[in-house]
């Protein structure tokens, strides 16, 4: 089943002809039994992936479940479904994005094709029916997950190097880029235009995060700076700048939305606390090597730990309270870049590499 879309010329994109998407269903059929739908969560787990609170306590993962042989290059990124995390979307520097499912039999279940270039993010919508990839071939994509349909395309003919949609439910239409020529860029889906651009930062956008109930939003750059604004205010609110902060490639806040943590460029992780952006002295979490990589952080769905990959393919996980190595273990060959834990279960965590793989543990 491969579907190709034609391109239609949005305001401020210009096209390249042969960059048609094409999408490739690798499962026999798209509905279940039942008639419904991969996107459906699947009932029969032994978690209960609909429930609304997380695992009441999270244990160390402690041998390999699964490898998938993702991309013939190494692995950029790897995100969850919303809420169920029942199917993973992966993006890879072949230029493809593969969606796989976390549990059963773990098939892969779509390739995206369409980006000349790596994919360098990529992100859901709050309810999974779409996602955005951000590619080095300076193009974003919004894309349909279940039909792998190209719904439109954005440009400023400048490397995006991450994208967010505004998680606000009103406000779905709505997403920012970082991009490198040192703007962070407003969008409006169902235009395709432009609607605010944030110009303040002094080099390329690495991270955009929301915090605060999704009315602000935080980005950190190659300057080495921590900026925050206001949704739609193209001056920012307040601006950390330290003479000890080292450029921060990666953010990830936690579930309970009071504390970012920030992946340094001097191999720690940073936190600091969303509510007025004041740097945690306390918690500082050392010991692996991430120098010159945009590995990736994460919490565990109770916050009790926090994960991330190091250059040398290494996972550490860290006690969030007393901020000591619990565990760490080797991941990958070259670079473990991504880890995200699956956020109904007590222990199971995956992680992905520039090997090309990407590995399930429990």
């Amino acid at each position: 089943a491969v579907v190709s879309t034609q391109s239609t010329g949005e305001p401020g994109t210009k096209e390249k002809s042969d960059d048609k998407e094409r999408t490739i269903l690798h499962i026999d059929d798209p509905l279940d039994y039942q008639g419904r739908s991969f996107m459906v969560a699947p009932k029969d787990n032994e978690t209960n992936l609909y429930s609304e609170d997380p695992p009441a306590k999270c244990f160390m993962p402690k041998k390999l479940l699964h490898t998938w042989d993702a991309h013939n290059k190494g692995v950029a990124k790897v995100v969850l479904f919303p809420k169920s995390g029942h199917l993973l979307l992966s993006c890879g520097m072949d230029s493809k994005i593969k969606l796989w499912e976390a549990y059963g039999s773990r098939r892969c279940i779509r390739t995206y094709a369409g980006h000349a270039k790596a994919v360098r993010d990529i992100v859901f919508n709050n309810d999974g029916s779409q996602y955005l990839s951000a590619s080095y071939d300076r193009m974003m994509k919004l894309w349909d997950t279940e039909t792998g349909e190209c719904v439109s395309k954005f440009t400023t003919h400048k490397i995006p190097y991450c994208v967010q949609f505004n998680p606000e439910p009103s406000k779905q239409h709505l997403f920012i880029s970082g991009m490198a020529d040192k703007k962070i860029v407003g969008w409006d889906t169902r235009t395709g235009n432009i609607i605010q651009e944030y110009d303040r930062h002094l080099g390329p956008v690495n991270t955009v995060t929301f915090i605060e109930r999704n009315i602000s939003f935080v980005s950190t750059s190659d300057d080495k700076s921590i900026r925050v604004w206001d949704w739609d205010i193209p001056v920012d609110r307040k601006h950390l700048a330290d003479p000890g902060m080292h450029s921060i490639p990666s953010c990830t806040i936690s579930p309970t939305g009071k504390w970012l943590a920030c992946q340094s460029m001097d191999n720690k992780i940073t936190v600091f606390a969303t509510q007025k952006l004041r740097l945690n002295r306390k918690k500082e979490f050392k010991g692996h090597m991430v120098a010159g990589y945009a590995c990736q952080c994460n919490f565990s769905p109770d916050s009790a730990y926090l994960v991330s990959g190091d250059a040398d393919g290494r996972c550490f996980i860290w006690d969030w309270k007393t901020t000591k190595v619990y565990k760490r273990f080797k991941a990958h060959e070259g670079v473990c870049i991504g880890c995200v834990w699956l956020p109904h279960e007590t222990s199971k965590l995956v992680t992905c590499g520039w090997d090309g793989k990407i590995k399930l543990w429990d």
